[in-house]
Parts: C-alpha cells; sequence; structure tokens
C-alpha cells in the first residue's frame, strides 16, 4: 500500500485532518470554559462533534458520486479551516462558537465518505481492506496522541493560538491531497434521483450496513461510563484513563494482526462469529470486576474489531459503483450516529441503574441484536473472497508477490 503515492498522500492528510479535529475539540472546549463556566456548554462542544454527523450525511450523501473526489475532499478541508479560524475572531458569543463547531462536523460524513469511496480507486481488491484497516488504525492512534498532543499544546499557547495551529493543519491536508492525489471524474455525472432509496431499498446492503453499525452502538456504553465506573471501583482519573484506552488497544491489535497474517478468505470467514462475539466480554460487568478484569474483558472486545475487514469487503462489492461515494457517506455518518447514540441512551440508564449493571445490559442486548442482524446477512448471499490477482495495489491486473 505504501508503494501508491496516492495512498500515501490520503493517509498523511487523514491524518492532519484527524489532529486538527481533536485539538480543535480540545482547544475550543477549554476556551468556551474559561469565557461561560458552564460546563453543559463545555460538554456541548464534544456533543456537537457527533451529532451533526446524522444530519450531514442524510443531507451531503448525494453529492458524493457527483464531484470529483480530491475536489470534494479539498473543499471540505478548506471549510474546515475557515470554520476553525473563525473562532479565534474576538467577541464570538458561545452560540456562535458552537455553531462553527456543528458547521465543521456537518461537512464530517462528506468527507469520510468520498475518501473512503476513493480509496477504492486508489487501492483494489484486498489492497482496499488493508488501506482501510490501516487508516482506522491510524485514526485510533491520532486521536490518542491529539488529545494528548493538544493538552501538552494548551499548557504552552492560548486556546485560540491553538485553534490557529489546527486551522493550518486543515490547510496542509487541503495542499497534500490536491498535489499528492490524481484528479478522476464524478462517479456519476448525472444527479440520481432517490439514489440514497435506491441504496437502502437493497436488503443485502441494509444488512451489511446494520452489521456495522449494531455492535459499535452498544460498544461505545463501557466508553461512556468509563469515568463513573472507575470512580465506584477506587480507580480514580488513572482508570478512567485506561479503561477508555483498553477498548481501541485490543481494536488495534486485531486489525494489525488479521491484516497481517490472515488471508482475504479467512477473514470473511470470520466477519459472522467475531461480529456475535464483540458484545460479550461486556458480560464480565454483570460481575462489578476491578480494575484489570475490567481491562481485560474490554481489550477482549476491542479484539472483535477484526470483523470490519471482512465486512468491508462486502460492502464495497454490494454496492454499485456509480453510488459508492453516497454508500460510504451513508456508512460513515449512520456509525458515528449510532455511537452517539449509544453514549446517550447508557448515560441515561446509568442515571437510575449502577453502571457496571448497565454495561453488562448492553453486552447481552447487543449480543442479541448481533443475532438478529447475522440472521439477516445470512440470508442475503454475499460476495465470496476476493481473487489474488487483484489483491495488489495500484492498477488492476498486477499480481501481488
Amino acid at each position: 500500500m505504501f508503494a501508491v503515492r496516492e495512498f500515501r498522500a490520503v493517509l498523511a492528510a487523514h491524518v492532519l485532518s484527524l489532529l486538527g479535529t481533536v485539538v480543535a475539540q480540545l482547544a475550543l472546549s477549554v476556551l468556551v470554559f474559561r469565557e461561560t463556566g458552564s460546563t453543559l456548554l463545555t460538554a456541548l462542544t464534544f456533543a456537537l462533534g457527533l451529532l451533526p454527523y446524522a444530519v450531514g450525511g442524510a443531507v451531503l450523501a448525494p453529492l458524493a458520486d457527483r464531484f470529483p473526489a480530491r475536489r470534494t475532499l479539498v473543499v471540505c478541508d478548506l471549510f474546515s479551516a475557515g470554520c476553525v479560524a473563525a473562532m479565534v475572531l474576538p467577541g464570538l458569543p458561545p452560540a456562535a462558537l458552537l455553531a462553527l463547531r456543528a458547521a465543521a462536523a456537518f461537512v464530517a460524513p462528506l468527507f469520510t465518505g468520498v475518501r473512503a469511496a476513493s480509496l477504492g480507486e486508489i487501492l483494489h481488491g484486498d489492497a482496499f481492506v488493508l488501506g482501510r484497516s490501516l487508516i482506522r488504525i491510524v485514526a485510533q492512534a491520532a486521536q490518542i496522541a491529539g488529545f494528548a498532543a493538544g493538552g501538552l499544546l494548551l499548557a504552552v499557547v492560548a486556546p485560540r493560538t491553538a485553534l490557529l495551529l489546527t486551522a493550518a493543519g486543515f490547510l496542509l491536508s487541503a495542499v497534500i491531497l490536491r498535489l499528492g492525489t490524481r484528479e478522476r471524474g464524478p462517479l456519476t455525472r448525472e444527479r440520481t434521483a432517490g439514489g440514497t432509496r435506491t441504496l437502502l431499498a437493497d436488503r443485502r446492503v441494509r444488512a451489511l450496513l446494520a452489521l456495522c453499525w449494531v455492535p459499535a452502538a452498544f460498544m461505545v456504553v463501557p466508553e461512556a461510563l468509563a469515568a463513573p465506573y472507575a470512580e465506584r471501583i477506587g480507580a480514580g482519573a488513572v482508570g478512567t484513563g485506561l479503561l477508555l484506552a483498553a477498548l481501541p488497544v485490543g481494536a488495534v491489535a486485531a486489525e494489525v494482526a488479521a491484516g497481517g497474517l490472515l488471508g482475504p478468505a479467512a477473514r470473511e470467514r470470520l466477519v459472522l462469529p467475531l461480529a456475535v462475539l464483540v458484545p460479550l466480554p461486556l458480560l464480565a460487568y454483570a460481575l462489578r470486576p476491578g480494575l484489570l478484569p475490567a481491562l481485560a474483558a474490554l481489550f477482549l472486545a476491542g479484539l472483535g474489531a477484526a470483523y470490519t475487514l471482512g465486512l468491508d469487503r462486502w460492502y464495497l462489492d454490494a454496492v454499485p459503483r456509480e453510488l459508492r461515494g453516497r454508500a460510504m457517506t451513508v456508512l460513515s455518518a449512520g456509525l458515528m450516529s449510532v455511537q452517539g447514540l449509544g453514549m446517550a441512551a447508557g448515560g441515561l440508564v446509568a442515571e437510575f441503574v449502577p453502571p457496571h449493571r448497565v454495561v453488562a445490559g448492553a453486552g447481552a442486548l447487543g449480543a442479541v441484536c448481533v443475532l438478529v442482524v447475522v440472521r439477516a446477512v445470512r440470508r442475503h448471499p454475499v460476495p465470496g473472497p476476493v481473487p489474488a490477482s487483484r489483491s495488489a495495489p495500484g492498477a488492476r491486473g498486477t499480481r501481488r508477490s
């Protein structure tokens, strides 16, 4: 994959955009809290990074295939840079700051969907699956690094200065995409009326979307309740950080292992069994485990993330090429939306039920829901393993050594 120049550019731009998003989120929350002293408004700066995804995905999905991918990605980066740069203007009320945060998040599903669809043009066969996996791995690492770097940055510079630096990061991402990727025509030059309805009318596509979304909706519950659970078991702030990191660490380990050790056919055979197993480790919370057993349970749950590699291949093959950008936009928008809903639902239930029981309940209910989705996927044939002749990156027909 790294032999493909365009993939290197896409990956570098992705890291810059993600770091910019994370640091901007942290800097803006500090700025809002310093100016208002309101914990509610501070929390909204984080929530507004997720809530606009559903609306943005629904409104902007039809645009994903109608314009050249490079142009769309560059425009999204420039728009995000403009929103972040506007946040540093003196005298802006908190409502305006939050509106700018929501505007930047509004275009995020379009950017994510178009980038994912463009990978299908840059990398072919199994290289597409591994490229998607690598981007997820980098995303997990960049979020951890972004929060750490953002905290250090805000120790030496003012929040508005940090926001200016993140705006510069978005601009640099736009430059990398403009110079490092090739201009390709849009996947479709005609406006596709009802394209999203056409996409969702396919039962197999709906089942695959559900298989991506449903486990994620339940797996965010222990993250949402990490702080109150750590407090209950006496683990404190350090325990909260470890509980938040355990699941992503497991997910990264699983994707590295599955991508490096398993072939396409093996990864696809594991999709459904691993999907069913993803929520089950959360049942250990029913015993109100201490810190180490809880970390082990979350790490094991994260290992189930390996099912997404084979699922990526199935989903790409299930959608028409002319709707690929729209399909990826819907996928990313729905994924972020269900995670936001899962966090909100877990927090709401935890107002009345102890956190450990909420997490265990999420594991049990999640397992049942995933079983229902797996049955739906099995009722509709999925594509077979990718032939070896299509596994290489770059041009079609090149055989991988």
